[in-house]
């Protein structure tokens, strides 16, 4: 059996057509199994697969991804105000509502309310916390609350920039 390489193969069964063309040319059998899943265990990362497949499904990701870059903290605090404008905008979206007796200019502000969401959730990844606009996220944090007052500090932080309304 080939020695694995540093990445194998990953199958998007959202994008496969089930052409399959996979099953034959994988040298290990990876592809073979009933989830449509390639089984990791058995890849060895040789790409043929990726290359033989015509709906583009299947992708090559590294075994091993590296360290994250640490950000800088001007950054850090640049994102987290851009962030803090686009919350602001939500705030007054949701006024603009209220005060609208117009269905499509409801349905507007409610699309830019969730484009806004979408990007502060962009803001924070990049400022390195995966923050999911979310009622359950919200439950996530304050159940961490209460354990370390460094960590309640950050906290407490991010939840004062959730905009939950699911």
């Amino acid at each position: 059996m080939k020695e694995k390489s540093e990445r194998y193969a990953y199958r998007d069964l959202k994008i496969c057509t089930k052409d399959c063309l996979c099953l034959f040319v994988c040298p290990t059998g990876a592809t073979d199994n009933e989830t449509g899943q390639i089984d990791f265990d058995k890849c060895i990362g040789c790409g043929s697969c990726a290359a033989s497949c015509p709906s583009k499904a299947i992708s090559m990701l590294p075994r091993v991804y590296p360290k994250q870059k640490v950000k800088d903290k001007h950054v850090i605090s640049e994102l987290f105000k851009l962030a803090d404008s686009k919350i602001e905008q939500i705030k007054i979206l949701k006024n603009m509502i209220n005060e609208s007796s117009n269905d499509d200019e409801k349905r507007l502000y409610k699309a830019l309310i969730h484009s806004n969401k979408v990007i502060i959730e962009d803001l924070f990844r990049e400022a390195g916390f995966m923050l999911s606009q979310s009622t359950n996220t919200n439950k996530f944090l304050k159940s961490l609350l209460g354990k370390d007052k460094e960590i309640d500090t950050i906290i407490n932080k991010l939840l004062s920039k959730l905009v939950v309304n699911d």
